[in-house]
């Protein structure tokens, strides 16, 4: 959803006066609430990977007469569903899987040209396998009250010592995700140093996000589990470093213009890498990486393993 926001900027560039409203999880609306191209999110009713077909009848029945033309970003075939069952005269989206008939401009994607999901998001704003180099990045708007709601919320003060955000989680799976004990040796030298660190993270990132905490000496504020998602955001923004995973939380943090410090293992950083010239990348380009694994397939997890703290303590500097 982040990365969609440079092809909604591509959108209001070509058509100023037009309206966008985005078909989404309910768990990514609050990133559409910090998108001034994004007039409202509307709520998708349907869990991850659910066909529902009844329930996007009906959604898609909804929709009837509300928009002329529509842009489905996901690839399968059950996306173009909703906007065909909308009546929507204009449906735009890659080809996909057995999509002919659900889409009415059905496009070829040209993967070796368009490399990164950036670029074929924008292509389509552009209708072209050509891209557009020079399209904007995504960025986030805070609001300064709800940002101070959110500090008082957890009683933290951003302004008192320079701030350092882990984000240690990653949903798809242990090979994107750099060892505990190496977050903790980055977290434990800052500390030293008089930085508060914060950690960020879903509930399912609670475990790693307490076993840093412990090998920290129970020294960082552990937000894991606890914050919501718009919470995160406002959070994130008042870091002056952030050390993560190739995860959703870096392209948040991205967005919002941090110092970013990532961490690659068996992603590729040139598919979806952070979109931010603060960003500094940490890969170390084994010749069994990116395998794209949840687990890595060796038993080793050496991309990360390999990846050493002192490396990244002496980068964020």
């Amino acid at each position: 959803m982040v990365m969609a926001q440079s092809f909604f900027k591509e959108l209001k560039k070509q058509h100023p006066n037009s309206s966008i409203d985005v078909l989404a999880p309910a768990w990514v609306l609050p990133l559409l609430a910090r998108m001034p191209e994004v007039r409202r999110g509307i709520e998708s009713p349907l869990k991850h990977g659910e066909l529902g077909l009844r329930k996007r009848f009906q959604l898609g029945r909804s929709l009837r007469g509300q928009y002329c033309q529509v842009f489905v970003l996901p690839n399968s075939f059950k996306s173009a569903l909703i906007p065909a069952w909308a009546r929507i005269k204009q449906r735009i989206g890659y080809r996909g899987e057995l999509r002919y008939g659900l889409l009415s401009d059905p496009r070829k994607l040209d993967k070796a040209r368009l490399v990164r999901t950036v670029e074929r998001f924008v292509a389509l704003a552009g209708g072209t396998n050509e891209g557009l180099a020079d399209f904007e990045s995504p960025a986030l708007h805070i609001e300064p009250e709800s940002q101070q709601r959110t500090l008082l919320k957890f009683n933290l003060a951003a302004s008192e010592r320079s701030v350092l955000a882990l984000c240690p989680g990653a949903e798809y799976g242990p090979a994107k995700c750099w060892p505990a004990e190496h977050f903790a040796a980055v977290a434990r030298d800052k500390i030293d140093q008089g930085w508060q660190v914060w950690i960020f993270g879903s509930a399912a990132d609670q475990t790693i996000a307490n076993q840093i905490n412990e090998l920290a000496g129970d020294a960082c504020r552990n937000l894991a589990g606890i914050t919501s998602l718009a919470e995160a955001c406002d959070l994130l923004e008042k870091a002056d470093a952030v050390v993560t995973n190739d995860s959703g939380l870096m392209h948040v943090a991205a967005a919002l213009k941090r110092r970013l410090f990532c961490l690659y293992g068996s992603s590729d950083p040139n598919f979806t890498p952070p979109l931010s010239d603060q960003a500094t990348i940490f890969s170390l380009g084994l010749e069994c990486s990116p395998c794209f694994k949840r687990e890595c397939p060796l038993g080793h997890f050496k991309c990360l393993n390999d990846l050493h703290p002192a490396q990244v303590s002496a980068a964020i500097g």
